[in-house]
């Protein structure tokens, strides 16, 4: 059976860090693509960053180069999303989901399987 099981996300100041978690269970982060993906209230979902393990390739939306790492964790089949120099634009809930693609222009595509989410708040 397929999971995805977000965790770290919470209230965090403007500059500040937060590292988000996602356990995965069912299947091998070797073989599959894993996205994490936020939607803020009144906004359409968006890709964040993208990790391909099978073609060892990583990926990340304009907004948060430079302040956000995606990395994965085959031995524990953990992906973290570790989020330096927060701002309030990315307060929104997170979630991974398994991805049946990747590609270098638009990270991961036609996930399969999504995580219930976790919120993240971007305030002083």
């Amino acid at each position: 059976q397929v999971q995805l099981v977000e965790s770290g996300g919470g209230l965090v100041q403007p500059g500040g860090s937060l590292r988000l978690s996602c356990v995965a269970s069912g299947f091998s982060l070797r073989l599959w693509p894993i996205g994490w993906f936020r939607q803020a209230p009144g906004k359409e979902r968006e890709g964040v960053a993208c990790i391909s393990n099978d073609v060892g390739s990583t990926w990340y939306t304009d907004a948060v180069k430079g302040r956000f790492t995606i990395s994965g964790d085959n031995d524990k089949n953990t992906v973290y999303l570790q989020m330096n120099n927060v701002k309030s634009d990315d307060s929104a809930i997170y979630y991974c989901a398994r991805a049946t693609g990747y590609s270098d222009l638009a990270g991961c595509y036609s996930s399969d399987f999504w995580g219930q989410g976790t919120q993240v708040t971007v305030s002083s």
